[in-house]
């Protein structure tokens, strides 16, 4: 049951939120005498996404009582995203991930197992606070962290299609997590369920095991759900009704990270919906949004506010005074 007075955000997403330690010397982890801490997590980027495009949006998942858990609750309350769900826990750590850029080649090491994220199950699940949403988003990362995950992200699928809630769902593909042939069964029926599904057509072709960009489209256009595929040759394609549109990219001026780009694209997408637009317009707010976040460094930093998407979008010149 609800402990709450009060209303229940927009958009509702919940998921592992993860520790980030950031290497800056370009010979690598082993040589930085120093890192950049901050966090980030596809679900919590998204959250933070809608907050600055100006819609109420909740977060929730599991997090440890311990100094980067602390840090990264703060963070995510302080841009405006509801927290009210999110658990501490005792007994797990925050999980962490530490980002490195050696001559060139950029990697990441997760350190994530026996995590409080991956410890969530249904019982962390508040009914009514996702009943009372209008659209619910997932990641297959949630789907793929534990058993328990899995089982969360099914529960609280359910929960919102008896209320009527729309659920969007974003596969985010990690094969760190799991293998191809292990993440397909689970991703392609959670497709099944969803009302909006966002996922890149790299991932499909992995998924539906095919190569070929029309058979890969021709397959998506048999499911039931809105479906929004990221990565097209410079446009984003909508199979909306039986209707294939293409939608193209905005140009980014200067590439200088693509972490976080999807989910910048995801909550410019919603925003979109939340506002009344098609599928297709708010489709092309994604994209402006995703073109945005990919011309500055960081995983959720980069995210756009209203007022300065409005100003690209009216071609308005920054004026420095």
């Amino acid at each position: 049951m609800s402990t709450s007075p009060y209303p229940s955000p927009e958009i509702i997403t919940f998921g592992e939120s993860m520790g980030l330690l950031t290497a800056k010397d370009t010979r690598g982890l082993e040589y930085a005498a120093t890192l950049d801490k901050s966090f980030g997590g596809a679900e919590s980027n998204l959250a933070i996404g809608v907050s600055r495009l100006g819609h109420t949006s909740g977060w929730f998942g599991r997090l440890g009582n311990d100094p980067m858990g602390s840090m990264i609750l703060k963070a995510i309350r302080g841009e405006g995203v509801d927290v009210s769900r999110v658990r501490l826990s005792d007994d797990e750590p925050t999980g962490l991930m530490i980002r490195e850029n050696a001559s060139g080649k950029a990697s990441v090491h997760y350190y994530r197992k026996l995590s409080a994220a991956s410890a969530i199950t249904p019982d962390d699940l508040d009914p009514d606070y996702i009943a009372g949403a209008k659209i619910l988003h997932v990641t297959g990362i949630t789907a793929a962290i534990s058993p328990s995950g899995l089982a969360t992200v099914e529960a609280a699928i359910h929960i919102a299609k008896q209320a009527g809630v729309k659920v969007s769902f974003d596969p985010n593909l990690r094969l760190k997590l799991w293998s191809a042939d292990e993440a397909r069964p689970v991703i392609l029926r959670l497709a099944e369920l969803a009302d909006y599904f966002l996922p890149g057509l790299d991932e499909m072709k992995l998924l539906y095991n095919e190569e070929n960009d029309q058979k890969v489209l021709e397959r998506l256009s048999a499911m039931n759900a809105v479906c929004i595929v990221k990565g097209g040759p410079d446009l984003t394609y909508v199979l909306a009704n039986g209707t294939l549109t293409e939608v193209p990219y905005f140009k980014a001026d200067n590439v200088l990270d693509t972490v976080g780009a999807g989910d910048g694209f995801c909550a410019g997408f919603l925003s979109g919906l939340l506002k009344g637009y098609s599928p297709q317009e708010a489709t092309r707010l994604g994209n402006l949004t995703g073109s945005m976040v990919i011309q500055a460094v960081g995983d959720w930093e980069a995210l756009p506010t209203w007022g300065q998407v409005e100003a690209k979008l009216n071609n308005v010149a920054h004026v420095e005074r």
